[in-house]
Formats: C-alpha cells, sequence, structure tokens
C-alpha cells in the first residue's frame, strides 16, 4: 500500500501540467531572447552607397597624387637634362683649347667662336643666363640639328630672304637646323647690342656671334645677309688681326659668287695684306711680290686659301695669264713651306696642317691644269699637272684616314678608303675634327674630280679609251661607295649627286667602247 501511493505521489511531482507541456511546444516563430537585426532595403542601399562613394573618392585622390608626383619628377628630370645639355656645352663643347701643341700650329683660332674670350672659354658671363641659353641653344641646333633636317617655306615668307634651295611651286627648302640657330643668335645679337657697353661685354663677343650668324646665312644660302653681317663683323674686329683675315676672304668669296668683281678683289687685297704685309697698288702684279710663306702656320692657311679663291676667280673670268701667274707664285710659295720629315712621326696638328696646305696645292694644280689647256698649251703639261693634284689629294685622304701612303710610280692596284673616317687623334680634338673631317671629304673629291679630267684628255685629246677607262674607275672608286642593299655603286659621303652622275657616266660609256674593241 505504501509502496503504491508513494510511487502515485511521485509521478505527479515529476510530469509538468498539461498547459505548461503545450505551451512550450506552440512556436510564435521569433527567439524571446534573440533579437532581430536584419537591416531595412532602404537602410542596406544607402550604406552600399555610401561605401562605393568613398572608394571612388579614395582612387581618386591616389590618382591625382600618382599623376602629380609623376608630372613633378617628369619635369624634374627634364629641367635636369635640359641644364645637364647646357653645362656640358658651356664646360666641355666651349671649353677653351689646353694643348699646347694645337696652339702652337694655330688650330685653337681655326675653332667656330660662339663668345669672345677664347681663354676661358664658354659664353660670356654678361650675356646674362637667358641669352648664354639662347647662345648655346643655337651652338646645340648647329652642331646636333634639331630633329628634322628640312623645312619648306614661300618665297613671299618674312624670313625667306632668298635663303634655301629653290623648289617647285615657288618654294624654297631649307635646312631647318641652320634656321633654328639663325633664329637663335638674331635673339642673342639683338639682346646683347639692346645691353650696351654698360654691362662690360667682352670686346669681340658681338663680333663674335655676328661672324657666326653671317656663317649660317652663307649655308641657307642668303647671300645678301650674310654679306652684311660679314661686314659688321669685319667693323666689330677693326679690320685688324687673323680673324679679320677670314672674314675679307669670306668676304671676297661671297661678292664673287654674287657677281660683284670690284668688290671681291678689294676684301681679297685685305686678306693678302692682312696675312703677309703690304700688296703692291696694282694686284695684278701680285704674283711678283708673293715670294715666301709667312711665318704664322695660321696666316699661312688663311693666304693659301685665298689665292685658291684668286686663282678660280681669274679662271672663270677669262683671265687667264693672271690666273697663271697667280697659280704658279701660290705653288711656289706652298713649295717653301717645309713639310715635316715624315707624316707618322710628326704631331698631329703638324701633320694636318702638312696636309691642308698639300691640299691647296693640289686645288692649284687642277686650276693651272685648266688654265694650260685652255691656252691651249701641250696635252702632256695638263695631265702632269692633274696627275699632281690627284697623287697630292690621295695622300692627304690616304694620310687622314691611316692608310698606307701610294710611292712615287703611284700604284693603281691600291685601293682608296671609300668608307674610312679620320683618325682619332683628330677626331678626338675639338680645335682640329671639324677640318680634318672637311679636308678628308674635299681630298676625296678633288681627287676624283682630277682623275675624271685625265680620262676625259685621255678620251677625246689623246684618243686613248684604255686609259681613259682607267682614270673614270679611279674617279668612280674615290666618289662612290658600294651599295650592299641594291648591289650597286652609289654616291659616297660628300659626293654630290651631280657630280656623281658625269663620273659614272664616264666610266660606263668608257667600259662600254673598251668591251666593244676586245
Amino acid at each position: 500500500m505504501f509502496k503504491a501511493s508513494t510511487v502515485r505521489r511521485l509521478h505527479r511531482l515529476t510530469r509538468p501540467p498539461t498547459s505548461i507541456l503545450l505551451h512550450r511546444c506552440k512556436s510564435s516563430g521569433r527567439t524571446p531572447w534573440r533579437q532581430d537585426t536584419t537591416p531595412e532595403p532602404s537602410v542596406f542601399i544607402e550604406e552600399n552607397f555610401a561605401k562605393h562613394t568613398v572608394f571612388v573618392l579614395d582612387v581618386g585622390k591616389r590618382i591625382i597624387k600618382f599623376s602629380l608626383v609623376g608630372a613633378l619628377s617628369l619635369a624634374a628630370t627634364a629641367a635636369a637634362a635640359y641644364e645637364g645639355a647646357h653645362l656640358y656645352v658651356e664646360h666641355v663643347e666651349l671649353a677653351p683649347e689646353l694643348d699646347a701643341e694645337v696652339k702652337r700650329w694655330g688650330w685653337d683660332d681655326e675653332t667656330e667662336k660662339w663668345s669672345g674670350d677664347t681663354v676661358k672659354g664658354g659664353t660670356d658671363p654678361a650675356l646674362g643666363f637667358k641669352t648664354r641659353h639662347t647662345v648655346r641653344a643655337g651652338w646645340m641646333s648647329y652642331n646636333w640639328g634639331v630633329g628634322y633636317s628640312t623645312a619648306v617655306i614661300g618665297t613671299d615668307s618674312p624670313n625667306a630672304s632668298g635663303a634655301g634651295l629653290a623648289g617647285p611651286a615657288g618654294m624654297r627648302v631649307i635646312d631647318a637646323g641652320m634656321q633654328r640657330t639663325e633664329d637663335f643668335l638674331s635673339t642673342a645679337i639683338s639682346i646683347a647690342e639692346n645691353r650696351g657697353p654698360a654691362r662690360h661685354l667682352h670686346p669681340q663677343t658681338i663680333a663674335q656671334l655676328i661672324t657666326r650668324r653671317a656663317a649660317v646665312l652663307d649655308r641657307l644660302g642668303a647671300l645678301q645677309d650674310s654679306k652684311a653681317e660679314y661686314e659688321r663683323a669685319w667693323a666689330g674686329f677693326s679690320g685688324q688681326g687673323l680673324e679679320a683675315a677670314r672674314i675679307a676672304a669670306k668676304l671676297g668669296d661671297i661678292n664673287s659668287r654674287l657677281g660683284e668683281a670690284n668688290d671681291a678683289i678689294a676684301w681679297w687685297s685685305k686678306a693678302v695684306q692682312l696675312t703677309r704685309g703690304a700688296v703692291p697698288e696694282v694686284f695684278e702684279n701680285l704674283p711678283a711680290v708673293l715670294g715666301s710663306a709667312p711665318a704664322s702656320p695660321c696666316a699661312q692657311r688663311v693666304l693659301s686659301t685665298t689665292l685658291v679663291s684668286l686663282s678660280a676667280f681669274y679662271a672663270k673670268s677669262g683671265q687667264l695669264r693672271q690666273a697663271q701667274a697667280i697659280e704658279v707664285a701660290a705653288l711656289d710659295m706652298l713649295r717653301s713651306v717645309r713639310p715635316p720629315d715624315s707624316l707618322a712621326s710628326a704631331s698631329p696638328p703638324h701633320a694636318l696642317h702638312s696636309l691642308y696646305l698639300l691640299q691647296r696645292s693640289s686645288l692649284l694644280s687642277i686650276h693651272l691644269a685648266e688654265v694650260l689647256h685652255a691656252q691651249r698649251r701641250p696635252l702632256a703639261s695638263s695631265i702632269q699637272h692633274l696627275a699632281l693634284a690627284a697623287q697630292s689629294s690621295e695622300r692627304v685622304a690616304r694620310a687622314l684616314t691611316g692608310h698606307s701612303i701610294p710611292s712615287e710610280d703611284y700604284p693603281a692596284e691600291l685601293t682608296p678608303p671609300q668608307d674610312a673616317s679620320p683618325l682619332s687623334v683628330y677626331v678626338s680634338s675639338r680645335s682640329m675634327k671639324k677640318t680634318a673631317s672637311s679636308l678628308l671629304r674635299e681630298a676625296r673629291r678633288t681627287s676624283a674630280e682630277a682623275w675624271n679630267l685625265i680620262g676625259v684628255l685621255h678620251e677625246t685629246q689623246a684618243k686613248n679609251p684604255k686609259a681613259a677607262l682607267e682614270c673614270y674607275e679611279r674617279a668612280v672608286q674615290w666618289s662612290g661607295a658600294f651599295d650592299p642593299k641594291s648591289n650597286a655603286m652609289q654616291p659616297g659621303e660628300g659626293t654630290l649627286e651631280s657630280d656623281w652622275v658625269i663620273f659614272w657616266g664616264n666610266y660606263s660609256r668608257a667600259k662600254r667602247l673598251v668591251e666593244q674593241k676586245a
């Protein structure tokens, strides 16, 4: 009894009421102790929009920041490169010549002057920051170019002034680098002249800049403008010294090209007077008193160049006897200059001076041969002078390039150095580099011209086509170069297209004639 009643009582205590169980089994869909945190749709959109806007603004700020940093870095690099180029020109390219041997032979006086003080070098500090930069910019465009080689202007352009080569439809083609150089120099000269003497410019600064502008105008073909500038430069040097002698020689050449014969003779007379002393009152008597060469190497070069111009002028104007007298006297004068015992043992400045005079004698020999032929002198005399000219010019070209120099018997099998450049001893010197390069081009042209003329005389006068062919072939070798792309001979460096057409035409014709007779 006790056990049964006890069990029933315990059962009632442990079993929960039915109402409580039913209440717990019913779900209201919501956990009473966890709150709902899901946002409303509008709040979600606003938060996303704000996040994207902030992201875009952040990216934009970064792009702007990096762009500014890049632009500033690029500007700083460009400015550094610009100033670096100017510093290089100022302290390297325009530095004064320090080699005593170069100065002994006067090659430092032959360099193109861009400032008045050749002892300190560089540009004149009295020009000011902007003007010095303008002068150096002119040097850069003159020596380095402007990135494009030619430009076209109309004949009615205010800057045309007869410059450049005539082109189609009344246009003129000019060298863009030279034109930019002229613009820079014109600006620099104008500023320098307006500054006046109060700025303590070097006495020769403006005259040197005017001389450079005159040379640029000459290369552009503006002869009248070039003549006017050279005359201003002559006045700037007070008509004294070797620089004035060079200007006088240039004025003689320009007046001759303009057809002003009397003015040309007058300027050449001044050049001769400044290099060797007094000249006869009657300038035509100059050959009789020419005598020996002046002592100064620089004066020797200026005088020999002037005599070559005089020789060509008299020959072209039909004054053959006067031309012959000048040529004979000039050749005798050049022979009086003692050459070095050996070009190999001579110093590079001495060797270059000797080669320069040898090339002048080559030109005079060609002129003399043409004058003798025009006077109907014996054919052998003209051929002899032409052969001497060819031999001299070949010797110059071979010595400048380091090739073996032919012996007296002049073997024809010695191949001309077609693509060779001047030796490093000349190229490495700022004072001799341009002279050596131009002298090499001139020697090649002169040699080709001499061989071509010998061939013409053999073909037309001596009626010897085989000998003519050998001479024409030699002319082609000196004036042309083999082009592997076209597998044919083309004009070499410094050879005019018009000259090449003549040389190649004569060679081709003589070759056909010889092959037909074979």
